[in-house]
């Protein structure tokens, strides 16, 4: 298990200056990979995901492309990995979504990570045309028509949501499999849907417990799909504070100063995850974010993330 940060791409201190900066201190500090989301409106009237209101943080309001920024920190960057947590598939052409991962595996020389998911708020799907009733099924079927795109010309797709005719699609990844595609999953369907399609799963870390059962049914849903489950991987994020001082009374599982979060980590080490990602919600600068990042790498010193195969 190693760890990885995601990059200010949005909130108070947000700027291709602080992204930059965080990118190449988290690879300086070794961590494995840095990561961005995909945000597409906000709506002024108030967000609805099933017809349900939904809070939105205000930091919503502005956030970086996840791909562009991801290229342009390629730039900046040598080693760290580069990866969407996430990108909503639905919101794109697959044929479209799978040449900018390439341009961006192509720039970063094989370091990119397709990390996908389904969308959730109303009003984003009414502005994209995308009906919310097929998306589980439409999805499939992107990964399916993003992989093919991956692979040798003449290209061809042919499905109920997607078609591509005969054609040569290019460039290619660098990475010889195609960009690892690992799926969002909270739900058991979509978990699922992970352990049958995906090269691994994206989901976030609620409590020690909920981990533990969503990574158990991944990995034996995986094994009932006839795959090696111990060939995907979990990829795990975290949306709490990191903090300079212990955090008192009750505590967000994962949040807190390094010590804190360093014994929440050996209670999971046993699961067997590939990678832990931070969204930090504390940090007001780049510079403090940093700081927490330091001391999250001395309390839990691991290797980095291997290369692309």
């Amino acid at each position: 298990m190693d760890l990885g940060v995601a990059l200010p791409t949005s909130g108070a201190y947000a700027s291709a200056e602080a992204i930059v900066r965080v990118a190449q201190g988290a690879e300086r500090l070794g961590y494995g990979a840095v990561w961005t989301y995909e945000r597409l409106l906000y709506p002024t009237g108030g967000a609805t995901s099933g017809g349900r209101p939904q809070p939105l943080p205000d930091y919503y309001a502005s956030t970086f492309e996840p791909i562009e920024t991801l290229s342009h920190v390629a730039a900046c960057t040598d080693r760290v990995r580069l990866g969407t947590s996430v990108v909503n598939a639905l919101f794109h052409n697959p044929v479209v979504l799978a040449r900018r991962f390439a341009t961006l595996d192509r720039f970063s020389g094989g370091r990119a990570v397709a990390g996908l998911g389904l969308g959730w708020m109303d009003q984003e799907f009414e502005a994209i045309g995308v009906s919310q009733r097929t998306r589980g099924e439409a999805l499939e079927e992107a990964v399916a028509a993003v992989r093919a795109a991956w692979g040798p010309d003449p290209v061809s797709f042919h499905g109920k949501h997607y078609t591509i005719p005969p054609s040569a699609i290019n460039p290619k990844p660098v990475q010889r499999q195609g960009v690892p595609i690992v799926l969002a999953g909270m739900s058991p369907p979509a978990v699922d849907r992970a352990a049958r399609l995906a090269d691994g799963l994206n989901p976030i870390a609620l409590s020690r417990e909920f981990l533990e059962q969503t990574v158990t049914r991944f990995r034996a849903t995986a094994a009932e799909a006839g795959r090696d489950a111990a060939a995907l991987s979990v990829i795990v994020r975290v949306n709490t504070p990191l903090t300079a001082d212990d955090l008192d009374g009750e505590r967000p599982f994962l949040g807190g100063s390094a010590r804190q979060i360093a014994a929440d980590l050996d209670l999971v080490a046993p699961l067997g995850l590939d990678h832990v990602l931070f969204a930090d919600t504390a940090s007001t600068t780049a510079d403090e974010l940093l700081r927490r990042l330091s001391e999250l790498r001395e309390a839990v010193p691991s290797a980095e993330w291997g290369p692309a195969a």
